[in-house]
């Protein structure tokens, strides 16, 4: 299978106007008159790229060279919109659970202003009605599709909160400035639009220090950075400054070959939930695989006899919740060379597993032991593990892997059989190679755990 991340990308008026015929040129141009400023040796092009739009190496490029400087005032926010003033003095209105409301007022704003200055840079972007993020599948197919990955619940959230702020928030105070917003852009499957968009096309600015425990910065469209596509291994990156933003190599692109920036270390189900397109088997390296926490409780719970043993195991649930090692709605990740959450996962198989004595104590000490590593939880030392830890790991992974509606040599042979694959459609695809990669690392768990 191919390596390549693909997140499709097409040409399209975001205003509804009449598209540019070259809209290459023209964001160019634009650039040119922004200050942003682009290496001789990198061009925007739609060849030689995963997507629609893309940016290629013109000649070779090494490590530490500046790909382009994108200056502060080319960057679409809350604060360089042409109604920064307005969102700004009404921003205790607009406080919302995602942050996002200014800079979503903001694009709707210059989305349908006539002369907006960020026309071109909206030329590149892709078309509003046909974005592949899960929330505009139908339902039975998303259920379908990614049934056991974590996407549906994921949507169904996503889906909730973005009609709860466009009715509470967005749509009243577009209309108490019907002046600034017209009729067409008072559109909930619009918003819903727009808040994709920008969950897979912003960029979030890195917190100093002293700012982490303060509001999180609002998101930022940063034009020409996100041109680039997103592949685990990566070979740019954006780096932040008092001035500007910089996109620096960090590793040799030969010319004629794609730039690729980093999202983060996702999953594919987050590839997918945020942006629409996932890296096929083995490629992602950041994959992951969730095992809820209530299902390691569940398998605890099967393996009890007597109801006496059912009410201590849940009481030693409910003390792993006062801990906060585990959530009603939370899961341990497990990726492929490590336990993302290795300290929720291995105090709650300690825990339950320990000896009725055993818990007497450690609640005595309010959860605290004196761990000198005896009990480590990376992948390796999986098989080292004790036998009841082991086991009650097993069968987690047992349960979670039946979530799922096939099982993994079903997918492998549809894997293998090329002519089978690309008669898929290419959601099925997609969803497919989220399934594949998840019960990958769940049957190599099962087998680390056999040992």
């Amino acid at each position: 299978m191919a390596t390549q991340a693909k997140r499709r990308r097409l040409a399209g008026s975001m205003g509804g106007g009449d598209a540019d015929p070259d809209p290459v040129a023209g964001f160019l141009s634009w650039c040119g008159r922004m200050g942003l400023e682009l290496s001789p040796k990198v061009a925007v092009s739609s060849q030689g790229t995963v997507a629609r739009y893309g940016m290629v190496a013109r000649e070779t490029v090494q490590p530490g060279e500046l790909l382009f400087a994108v200056p502060r005032a080319a960057l679409l926010s809350e604060h360089t919109c042409s109604i920064g003033g307005l969102l700004e003095r009404e921003r205790g209105a607009l406080q919302s659970q995602s942050g996002w409301v200014p800079l979503l007022l903001a694009l709707l704003h210059e989305l349908q202003a006539p002369a907006s200055p960020w026309s071109p840079y909206f030329a590149l972007w892709p078309e509003l009605g046909r974005l592949e993020h899960p929330m505009f599948w139908p339902e039975e197919e998303r259920r379908r599709l990614l049934q056991g990955t974590g996407v549906p619940e994921a949507v169904e959230k996503d889906l909730a909160n973005i009609r709860s702020e466009y009715y509470s928030i967005v749509l009243p105070f577009m209309e108490s400035h019907p002046n600034l917003f017209s009729s067409r852009v008072r559109s909930l499957e619009l918003y819903q639009q727009l808040v994709a968009l920008v969950m897979a096309y912003s960029f979030q600015e890195p917190l100093e220090e002293e700012e982490d425990e303060k509001e999180p910065n609002s998101p930022l469209m940063v034009p020409a950075a996100d041109i680039l596509n997103h592949l685990a291994n990566y070979n740019a990156n954006l780096e932040y400054s008092p001035d500007c933003l910089q996109m620096v190599a960090t590793q040799p692109i030969p010319k004629g070959h794609e730039i690729f920036n980093t999202y983060g270390q996702m999953a594919n189900w987050q590839l997918i939930h945020m942006y629409g397109f996932v890296e096929p088997y083995p490629g992602n390296t950041n994959d992951t695989a969730d095992i809820q926490m209530v299902t390691v409780c569940e398998a605890a719970l099967r393996g009890t006899k007597v109801e006496a043993e059912r009410l201590l195991l849940r009481e030693r649930w409910d003390f792993l919740c006062q801990l906060e090692m585990v959530g009603e709605e939370g899961a341990f990740v497990i990726g492929w060379e490590e336990v993302i959450t290795e300290e929720e996962l291995t105090t709650t198989l300690k825990v339950l597993c320990m000896s009725a004595e055993e818990f007497r104590e450690f609640k005595h000490q309010d959860g605290w032991e004196d761990n000198r590593g005896e009990d480590s939880l990376t992948i390796t030392d999986i098989p080292k593990l004790r036998a009841s830890w082991k086991q009650l790991l097993r069968n987690s992974v047992l349960l979670t892997l039946q979530t799922y509606a096939t099982d993994l040599k079903t997918e492998q042979d549809l894997l293998s059989n090329k002519e089978a694959y690309a008669q898929l459609s290419w959601r099925e695809q997609q969803a497919l190679q989220v399934r594949y990669g998840q019960k990958m690392i769940l049957h190599n768990l099962l087998q680390l755990t056999s040992k």
